[in-house]
C-alpha cells in the first residue's frame, strides 16, 4: 500500500458543533454533540487521510473504535479533530485520537481502519446481497 501513510501522519480537522450533531437529553437550550456524531466525523477524517494518500481504486473501512468522550461541547461551538498514524501493518492503519473544543478536550482513543479494493469489496457486499435474497 502507500508508503505516504506512515506512523506519524497526522490531520486535523474543524467542525462545527450543528444541530444535527447533537442530542437534546437535556432540553433544547442545553444541546450537546452527541458521541455517535463525534465518532462519525473522526471516521470521516480517518478516512479521508487514508484516500488523500491511497490509489485510484482504494478506500478504507473501519474495523474498530475505542474512544473516552470526557468533556460536553455545545451547539455552534468547533471541534479540532486530530487523527494520527500511531500502527501501519500492510492495509492495517490504526489512529490515536484527540479532540478538542476551545474549552476542553473532550475526546481522547484510537481508531483502526483497513484499506480494501473497491471493486473486490463490492464483489462480496453483491454476494452476500444475494445470498440474503436466496434466503
Amino acid at each position: 500500500m502507500d508508503a505516504e501513510i506512515g506512523v506519524g501522519t497526522s490531520e486535523t480537522r474543524t467542525v462545527t458543533v450543528d444541530k444535527d450533531r447533537t442530542i437534546d437529553f437535556m432540553g433544547e437550550e442545553c444541546r450537546v454533540y452527541a458521541t455517535p456524531s463525534l465518532i462519525r466525523d473522526i471516521e470521516h477524517t480517518c478516512r479521508d487521510l487514508i484516500f488523500d494518500r491511497t490509489p485510484d481504486g482504494t478506500d478504507s473501512v473501519g474495523t474498530l473504535v475505542s474512544i473516552t468522550h470526557t468533556a460536553p461541547t455545545l451547539l455552534n461551538m468547533d471541534v479540532s479533530i486530530t487523527v494520527t498514524v500511531v500502527e501501519r501493518e500492510g492495509p492495517r492503519v490504526v489512529f490515536e485520537i484527540v479532540g478538542t473544543d476551545p474549552l476542553d478536550t473532550i475526546c481522547k482513543g484510537r481508531h483502526e481502519r483497513f484499506i480494501v479494493d473497491v471493486e473486490k469489496t463490492k464483489s462480496r457486499l453483491l454476494a452476500k446481497a444475494a445470498k440474503v435474497r436466496g434466503a
